[in-house]
């Protein structure tokens, strides 16, 4: 089902322009801000929403001890902000009664599928971010811009 039959989506912030990637540029995509433009999407950015600063330390998961962790490239345990960004957006998507959601692919936030390793290498594992984990287990379809099609959304 594509995200348009089910009414508002959520969209990544960075995805419609917004600077707020860690390195505080943006990955726009047109299609994507059309959908803003028509009123049929909101952009969140769950690490701004979970208090991180832009620009940003880079981060990405780590999985120790069966326990999912967020780090910086300096070591530094940020995954309570990541987690209290997941959780404010999740509020947003209950409060506009979101069923799906577009999100920047291999983020540790809205990465789905695959997110960077944790090793700062630049290699990918299975797996999902803070918050692309947190809006499927409570039943919001998520998809990940590298997953649309070229054409409109």
């Amino acid at each position: 089902m594509k995200p348009e039959e089910k009414g508002k989506i959520l969209v990544s912030a960075c995805l419609v322009g917004f600077e707020c990637r860690y390195d505080g540029r943006n990955n726009i995509n047109d299609n994507i801000v059309e959908l803003v433009k028509q009123g049929r999407a909101i952009p969140v950015c769950p690490e701004q929403l979970g208090g991180l600063a832009t620009p940003r330390s880079p981060a990405e998961i780590k999985t120790e001890d069966g326990m999912t962790k967020v780090y910086d490239i300096n070591g530094v345990d940020v995954t309570d902000m990541f987690s209290a960004g997941a959780v404010k957006t999740l509020e947003l998507a209950e409060l506009y009664g979101i069923k799906a959601a577009i999100l920047k692919s291999r983020s540790p936030s809205c990465g789905c599928g695959k997110v960077y390793s944790g090793h700062f290498d630049g290699s990918l594992t299975d797996g999902d971010g803070i918050t692309a984990k947190l809006l499927k287990d409570n039943g919001i379809d998520v998809i990940c811009d590298d997953e649309l099609n070229k054409g409109p959304v």
